[in-house]
């Protein structure tokens, strides 16, 4: 009787025994919260830019909103490729995310002809935040009251119309490409370091219209310094209500946007990208959110899907991909 009890007691301890070390296996098998330090966003551009302005008030809503602490961190160069790099190489555990844009992920790799890598393959989609649209410019007294006007000004003048962009490469400069080929001009391109340069050259003279993106000519535009002509947007521009698409200018399906996300390392848990996408749509249903992007002239992408942002990537990748590669353009 007393061997049997004895038995059962040592039974019994060694069942609890077990149960125990199974439990505390499973609970430090489970996932920890995440997250459970500062994330980094990296922003593959210097500071001041539009790239810079997205991520920081992107980083800021997240950290109010979710109480997450989210870092910008700065890693310009290369037309943004050093940026993502840094972002591609990061270990894929959700505490690095990037923002990607159309230069970066669309137009560099045809470019460039050694990528450090793959945005198709490197990169995760996992959010698209804003776009802006290219704005053609003239001075504010120039002759240029519209598209047609410039188009008929460029084929009757013996030397070809000077057009300013910022930088080789530039969203800018392929609109350019693609003005050329659909309205049948010829035009100077002439590249700039930079919007700021660019747009005081337009004001001096020097050239006779600009291509850049919506931020850096909307300030001037509504100061009556500038004249915007179109926009290279399939709708109008908010800010710019009454400035025609240059699709309504006689240049059908013309589109040539400037495009932001945030992106991730390839293999980043599903599940963590899943909860940055959401906490990110939930930054651009803000009101004050969307105030701030009108103003700059860009426009929110709400409601579009990590899936969608995945397809507007592949797409933009070929397109711009087969101007570069029509206009014959290397950067290196």
């Amino acid at each position: 009787m007393i061997r049997r009890r004895l038995l059962a007691r040592a039974t019994t301890a060694l069942a609890a025994s077990t149960l125990a070390w199974v439990t505390a296996s499973t609970v430090s098998a489970q996932p920890a919260a995440w997250p459970q330090r500062p994330i980094r966003l990296i922003v593959p551009f210097p500071p001041g830019g539009s790239a810079d302005f997205l991520g920081r008030l992107v980083a800021e809503k997240l950290t109010v909103q979710s109480g997450w602490v989210v870092v910008v961190e700065n890693r310009a160069g290369a037309a943004g490729n050093i940026g993502l790099d840094a972002v591609a190489r990061a270990p894929a555990d959700g505490y690095t995310f990037g923002i990607g844009q159309t230069a970066n992920m669309a137009i560099n790799p045809s470019l460039y002809a050694k990528m450090p890598f793959d945005p198709l393959k490197d990169l995760v989609p996992v959010a698209l935040v804003a776009s802006q649209p290219m704005v053609v410019t003239v001075k504010a007294d120039s002759p240029f009251r519209t598209m047609a006007d410039l188009v008929v000004a460029a084929k009757k003048r013996p030397d070809p119309m000077r057009v300013a962009f910022a930088g080789n490469g530039t969203v800018g400069h392929l609109a350019i490409e693609l003005l050329e080929r659909r309205g049948g001009i010829a035009l100077l391109n002439v590249p700039y370091k930079g919007a700021g340069p660019a747009v005081n050259d337009l004001r001096s003279g020097h050239v006779d219209f600009y291509i850049g993106n919506s931020v850096s000519v909307l300030g001037q535009v509504k100061g009556g310094s500038l004249r915007a002509l179109a926009v290279t947007s399939p709708a109008r521009l908010p800010a710019l209500g009454d400035v025609p698409t240059l699709a309504e200018s006689g240049f059908p399906a013309f589109d040539a946007q400037t495009w932001s996300g945030v992106v991730a390392p390839a293999g980043t848990p599903p599940a963590l990208v899943e909860r940055m996408h959401a906490e990110v749509s939930k930054v651009l249903a803000r009101p004050d959110v969307l105030e701030k992007f009108a103003n700059e002239g860009s426009t929110a992408a709400t409601g579009r899907t990590s899936t969608q942002f995945g397809e507007l990537i592949a797409r933009e990748h070929k397109t711009w991909g087969d101007v570069v590669r029509q206009a014959n353009i290397q950067l290196d």
